[in-house]
């Protein structure tokens, strides 16, 4: 079996929206590895379950991280990919989006605006 790259897991970060199957984070490095971030387009017609998951998502990272820059780590991708580019930004320069230690940070203005009920203290799911 090939070695899986480093990869930080995030201790007490939800692993997914309860009841819904929409995953936060990954158990494990993919030995190919990461799959690459991008920026995903919303449009407006979005399933209200889609546009909940992303809100609980950024109450996560936000509860999790604040404002500081965190490692991707085991962040999953694709709920990334949602909020990338306008609420999750990277943290600096070079950015690679294909590597679990890539750096990112909340964009707390766009964020907030946004989805403002993700800097509540409790999130109804």
């Amino acid at each position: 079996m090939p070695k899986l790259p480093d990869m930080v897991k995030h201790r007490g970060f939800p692993s997914g929206l309860p009841g819904t199957g929409l995953q936060f984070t990954i158990r494990r490095a993919n030995p190919k590895g990461a799959t690459k971030i991008i920026r995903r387009e919303r449009h407006a017609d979005r399933a209200a379950i889609d546009v909940k998951a992303d809100t609980a998502f950024l109450h996560s990272l936000w509860h999790h991280f604040g404002e500081e820059p965190f490692e991707r780590g085991n962040l999953d991708a694709g709920r990334l990919s949602w909020l990338f580019g306008r609420e999750v930004v990277p943290a600096g320069e070079p950015f690679d989006p294909e590597d679990y230690e890539a750096l990112l940070q909340i964009n707390v203005e766009v964020a907030e605006r946004n989805y403002p009920e993700a800097f509540d203290d409790v999130f109804e799911v």
